[in-house]
């Protein structure tokens, strides 16, 4: 059954009060900070349950909803302090490239990240037309 976590948080989350769009960008910060620090199959294991029934709710669609945190969660691999990519960067990066400069290249396509999110927001038929076209 569960202890009713979920409705605490998912209460929590609709009593914020920022309306639809406002809860969606509660979302998609609590994502980006998670994605600091955290995997993603462990972002996804905690929050699809408690952020998909709300995402549904709001009157979102789901393909839509998921791939908007699908590319928030490449953003979020793009900043420090624990940037996933940024270490695997690392990893493969000659000895005369240090880590601040790694930082300081991802930086422009962290940006970019976040134009593309944007987009995904502005514009989800650009996202949903393939899914709909397929189902048809």
């Amino acid at each position: 059954m569960g202890s009713g976590g979920g409705e605490v948080v998912k209460e929590f989350i609709y009593g914020i009060g920022f309306g639809k769009w406002g809860t969606f960008l509660v979302m998609m910060v609590i994502l980006f900070f998670l994605g600091m620090f955290l995997d993603w199959i462990g972002i996804i294991m905690i929050t699809f349950p408690l952020f998909l029934p709300i995402a549904q709710d709001l009157g979102f669609d789901k393909v839509w909803f998921v791939v908007t945190i699908a590319v928030m969660l490449q953003d979020s691999f793009l900043t420090p302090p624990l940037g996933y990519a940024l270490f695997y960067l690392r990893g493969v990066a000659p000895p005369e490239v240090s880590t601040s400069d790694i930082y300081w290249g991802a930086f422009p396509f962290w940006r970019l990240m976040e134009l593309g999110l944007i987009a995904c927001v502005i514009w989800p038929q650009s996202i949903l037309w393939l899914a709909n076209t397929l189902v048809k």
